[in-house]
């Protein structure tokens, strides 16, 4: 169970990490050491992961991105753990996620161009283990960027 006050500082955080503990403190009422207390047991219990930057793809000249449906040959826990640690090497595979439905697993990609997406499809997500079929659907317009969990 979450608290109140660290849901809003969860919020805080969410929005900008950057922020010091004593400028999230004074929004939710607490004082810079209270806050910063409190911060570090979010992250001791594992409530709070990490802390990064959210770059912008089409500034590092990511024009397209590829959700990709891939099926493997089997279930068994060492076809499913070869083809995860795989994919999680890679860096063009930005997520990865083992899904119901038609298709094993579901993978996030961005590319270049389309050239680029067809060297990544070729050489990178064919090369996986145990890839039986992979099926592609290009993001034509992102609506809504993920900018984090509702804290509730």
């Amino acid at each position: 169970m979450i608290e109140a006050t660290d849901r809003k500082i969860l919020s805080a955080l969410q929005m900008d990490s950057r922020r010091s503990a004593a400028s999230i403190g004074e929004t939710v009422g607490l004082s810079a050491s209270a806050c910063h207390r409190r911060i570090r047991l979010l992250e001791d219990r594992g409530v709070i992961e990490g802390y990064g930057a959210r770059l912008n793809a089409e500034a590092l000249g990511y024009t397209v991105t590829f959700f990709v449906e891939v099926s493997l040959e089997g279930q068994s826990e060492a076809i499913l753990g070869a083809f995860e640690g795989a994919a999680d090497a890679r860096p063009e595979v930005l997520e990865c996620y083992l899904t119901t439905g038609n298709a094993d697993y579901v993978l996030k990609v961005a590319a270049l161009d389309t050239e680029d997406f067809e060297r990544i499809h070729r050489r990178v997500i064919s090369g996986l283990p145990h890839v039986t079929r992979i099926q592609s659907s290009l993001v034509m317009k992102t609506v809504k960027r993920w900018r984090g969990y509702p804290v509730r």
